[in-house]
């Protein structure tokens, strides 16, 4: 061995020392963040899926967990995503009687309150039929993560082959709460993506980054056979992909460019 060989040898840090070193960092230069409200950071989320094409006429909610027990926030009914606003939202109960806002929920938003019930770490559900993800829902095919963009679905991505109809019953949300498991993100069978975040920007980042993880796979599968990612890189990606501060930072990039199109968004 050379001199340069142990000297490299010396010197060779490994990954988690530059994995704490960057989070470091990223905890430190991305730790400031706008004073949004739960509403508007819905609004948020709202405008940029329906950038990215998630938009389906009144199909898809985006709901956050109330401050009460068995209380959410949610859009009124009759609005596509390109059009909420943060004055938009109400609060409902388990009934989905209105506490706060004026309007009316959609039915369809029933089941997101099982998710809430089942799952204590959940703070926002964002549920869309953007045009990949349901092509995918359509061809029996769960959603196969073998690109490092979207390795925040490694291992986390559940999948509802049974297809019950639409889910405004009680039925419908304990076999999807049931079937999304301790995952954050489930493909649904003949229906679309949903995306249960510990925060809005976790589950407004997951759901944005689903249409695309849809489309690369859909394209992939196109062209040949898609190979899965060596299970050890995939996890550590998937945790990489997770941090909060860079997670947040992707929600803010895409919450900057929403507002430059629509600043009124907020109100």
């Amino acid at each position: 061995m050379t001199d340069r060989e142990r000297q490299k040898g010396n010197t060779h840090k490994s990954i988690k020392h530059f994995e704490n070193q960057a989070t470091a960092e990223m905890n430190r230069h991305l730790a400031d963040v706008p004073a949004w409200t739960v509403c508007q950071k819905l609004a948020l989320t709202a405008r940029m899926l329906a950038t990215e094409g998630h938009g389906s006429a009144l199909a898809g909610q985006i709901t956050a967990r109330g401050e009460k027990d068995g209380t959410m926030w949610t859009a009124k009914f009759g609005l596509g995503l390109d059009e909420i606003c943060a004055s938009d939202f109400l609060l409902v109960d388990d009934d989905l009687n209105v506490h706060s806002g004026d309007g009316m929920a959609n039915p369809s938003n029933r089941f997101h309150l099982w998710i809430y019930r089942a799952r204590s770490d959940v703070e926002c559900v964002v549920h869309t039929h953007p045009p990949y993800v349901s092509a995918l829902s359509m061809i029996n095919v769960p959603l196969v993560v073998s690109h490092m963009d979207t390795a925040m679905f490694y291992d986390d991505c559940a999948w509802l082959q049974e297809w019950p109809g639409p889910p405004i019953g009680d039925e419908e949300g304990e076999l999807i709460s049931r079937a999304l498991g301790d995952k954050h993100s489930i493909l649904l069978a003949h229906h679309g993506q949903l995306s249960a975040g510990e925060s809005i920007e976790q589950a407004a980042v997951l759901a944005f980054h689903f249409e695309r993880a849809a489309k690369m796979q859909l394209e992939a599968m196109a062209a040949g056979k898609i190979n899965p990612l060596p299970a050890a890189a995939g996890k550590r990606a998937h945790d990489y992909r997770l941090k909060t501060a860079p997670l947040n930072a992707t929600f803010y990039y895409y919450a900057r460019k929403a507002l430059k199109a629509s600043p009124e968004l907020l109100y």
